[in-house]
């Protein structure tokens, strides 16, 4: 068969690692024959940016992050920002996305990305495209499976951030906030901030109270060690306040959402009328999306390459393949749509209040 293959949405860590496996296991078990496609879906819409891919172009990738393949998180073809007359106008190119794929000559095409690449490939389907997609985010967000690759690498470079953070924080007796990807779920902060032995850890699934983090400030203050740590999440808020948001949905072409940021000033500047201690606020930022992937993520990331091709021979089109109590298994892209969350009820949350982690609330 001729597979295309894309990446869309942000860049993580393990996504050169799949598209390693995707290739060797289809071309030596298979004679599959694949077509790089650049950029994302912007790819299918754009000329000049789709190119063969073959095992050697997939040589010394495996411990590289970023893609091979390039990626968007502004080409959605069901609203396709154009720039007409001085204004960006969005419009639906889906039609031409499935035209390109004929001239290319693809059997089917493989769709590695989050919620919205995996949503865009079902709807993609619904128009009679044959598409199977791989999920992946450092957030861990999709509930459609247990794990994406890149959340292990992202939450290994935060707990190293953490860990450095502590010893200007110990010297200065200053108290670090550190801002943490993630958007609306909690994951990367909340494992992270435990693993980084961060004082308070602040989460979206939980609103937290300025007092009740004073509090927990205060007390640490009569210790001989002072200092704290605090990790936010950047879709973290208040109670009663809202998110921090450095754009909304309208300010970004093409995509629809709005972008996050801020949370962790927002909380300084809180604190700051409370507490007499000195407050530095480091935003990790795009440090947690980049680098070389863990030897965990490039394992996971081998197997949803290699697993992708098992649904392909079995016409599995419309589902994606997802980790599963260890085994990886198929499930309707539909799934991809949904979101994880936190549990603030849950044994994670649980025991690490039980350890004198403050959540705020």
């Amino acid at each position: 068969m001729r597979l295309g293959v894309l990446t869309g949405g942000g860049d993580c860590p393990g996504l050169n690692a799949l598209i390693r496996g995707l290739v060797k296991r289809g071309t030596h078990e298979f004679g599959h024959e694949f077509v790089g496609i650049e950029n994302g879906y912007m790819g299918l819409v754009e000329p000049g940016l789709a190119r063969p891919l073959t095992e050697d172009d997939t040589r010394g990738i495996l411990p590289k992050g970023g893609t091979i393949l390039g990626t968007s998180n502004k080409a959605n073809p069901f609203a396709y920002a154009t720039h007409e007359d001085g204004h960006w106008v969005e419009r639906d190119v889906s039609d031409q996305v499935l035209r390109r794929c004929e001239e290319l000559g693809l059997d089917g095409l493989i769709a590695v990305g989050g919620d919205g690449t995996l949503s865009i490939a079902h709807r993609l389907v619904e128009k009679g495209l044959k598409v199977v997609g791989c999920p992946k985010t450092i957030d861990n967000d999709l509930s459609g499976t247990d794990q994406t690759f890149g959340f292990d690498t992202a939450r290994l470079i935060v707990t190293e951030a953490l860990d450095r953070l502590h010893s200007t924080a110990e010297a200065h007796d200053r108290v670090m906030v550190v801002e943490i990807m993630g958007r609306h779920a909690g994951f990367l902060t909340l494992e992270s901030g435990i693993a980084g032995g961060a004082d308070v850890i602040l989460i979206p699934e939980i609103p937290y109270r300025v007092d009740a983090v004073v509090e927990k400030l205060r007390r640490r203050s009569t210790r001989r060690r002072s200092f704290s740590i605090i990790a936010i999440s950047e879709g973290a808020f208040p109670q009663g306040g809202e998110l921090a948001v450095l754009d909304a949905a309208e300010a970004i072409p093409g995509r629809g959402v709005v972008r996050l940021g801020g949370s962790g000033k927002v909380l300084a500047d809180l604190l700051a009328r409370h507490v007499e201690a000195e407050i530095r606020v480091t935003v990790l930022g795009h440090l947690q999306r980049g680098g070389s992937p863990s030897a965990a993520d490039r394992v996971l990331a081998t197997r949803y390459g290699c697993k992708v091709l098992d649904l392909v021979s079995a016409g599995q089109w419309d589902h994606m393949v997802a980790l599963r109590a260890g085994e990886i298994i198929a499930v309707p892209l539909s799934e991809s749509r949904k979101e994880r969350r936190v549990d603030p009820a849950g044994e994670l949350v649980r025991f690490t209040k039980s350890m004198g982690i403050s959540f705020g609330d």
